[in-house]
């Protein structure tokens, strides 16, 4: 049976990327959304662009039930209210956390967030019935729409349960990308505030695609 991935906030850039890069890799997604309309609509343009029907849509709540994994993929002001509407439907679940928290007045700058991170947060607020990996982060959405091209940079991967991890680092590596376990869930402060870091890096060279790539790791020993 093909692993259903349910992508919350799937409807947005990142996550209707994410969600195109795994459904183009076989597994079924569903994308989520406030709006059920809106994420039909989202995944009828994925199934179009892949040529495939592979791709659903529904609420929130709704997608994350019927999913084996749930990617949570929101604006960090977002955050603590999807996690109400679909904790529930998470538990003895793995939850990938892509939330970076930005200043939403000023995205270039990074938020301090009270629990640690947002991934700390999704974890207090899901409790230890849910394993959630900090991931993605880092990645910007033009080089998951660009299906043929090589990422050119590397994943973080951030839990407190190491199997987790590892389905995250396969998740990934099933998307073209390259992962590396980064270390316990309160590393993922670090990731997260990068993101703010690779966005003034975009806007100085006027670009949309900076990333991170790990240097010095022997090629076989990547993840």
């Amino acid at each position: 049976m093909t692993t259903k991935i349910a992508v919350i906030g799937g409807t947005g850039k990142e996550g209707k990327g994410l969600a195109l890069r795994w459904a183009n890799a076989g597994y079924d997604i569903l994308i989520g959304s406030r709006d059920a309309e809106r994420a039909v609509s989202a995944a009828d343009e994925l199934n179009a662009t892949l040529g495939k029907a592979n791709v659903s849509g529904l609420g929130n709540a709704d997608a994350a039930r019927a999913a084996e994994i749930v990617v949570l993929s929101v604006p960090y002001e977002a955050h603590a209210a999807t996690l109400d509407v679909i904790a529930e439907a998470t538990q003895g679940k793995l939850l990938i956390d892509v939330t970076a928290p930005l200043d939403p007045q000023n995205k270039r700058k990074a938020l301090r967030v009270p629990q640690g991170s947002a991934a700390q947060a999704a974890q207090q607020r899901l409790g230890e019935n849910v394993r959630v990996v900090a991931a993605f982060q880092n990645i910007s959405y033009t080089h998951l729409t660009a299906l043929h091209e090589d990422l050119g940079c590397d994943v973080l991967v951030c839990g407190n349960d190491k199997a987790a991890k590892m389905q995250v680092v396969e998740l990934a590596k099933a998307a073209g990308m390259t992962a590396f376990d980064a270390g316990p869930i309160e590393n993922a402060v670090v990731a997260e505030g990068l993101t703010a870091v690779l966005i003034n890096i975009n806007l100085q060279f006027k670009i949309k695609n900076a990333g991170i790539r790990l240097t010095g790791i022997p090629q076989q020993s990547a993840c």
